[in-house]
């Protein structure tokens, strides 16, 4: 079983930073492929970036490509969501996901393919 949660939420201004973690617990962290999803009011969980296990592998929602960058630790069995040039848009719960894969160095970006799911933080860009 794997355990994971998020912190780093808040409320910041359009334009502004946020840096988002996912602490994960249960599992060796470098054989867990990792993800973020958001979810907003009203709306279905959508991805957001992806990297596979070792973190040499990235991958991007086009909405959040460039301004986004998603990274990771394994000596500290943490993931990263680095959020600048943040919009209204982006405001949704945010979700960690890890995927545990032993070996595979694939990234997923279908929320089908996770197995674990953290309990979300939120984030709040105001205009």
């Amino acid at each position: 079983q794997v355990q994971l949660v998020e912190s780093g939420g808040g409320l910041v201004q359009d334009g502004g930073s946020l840096r988002l973690s996912c602490a994960a617990s249960g599992r060796t962290f470098s054989s867990l492929a990792m993800g973020w999803f958001r979810q907003a009011p009203g709306k279905e969980r959508e991805f957001v970036a992806a990297i596979n296990r070792s973190g040499g592998s990235t991958y991007y929602a086009d909405s959040v490509k460039g301004r986004f960058t998603i990274s990771r630790d394994n000596a500290k069995n943490t993931m990263y969501l680095q959020m600048n040039s943040l919009k209204p848009e982006d405001t949704a719960v945010y979700y960690c996901a890890a995927r545990v894969v032993v070996y595979s160095g694939n990234y997923y970006y279908a929320s089908r393919e996770y197995h674990y799911w953290g309990q979300g933080t939120q984030v709040t860009v105001s205009s």
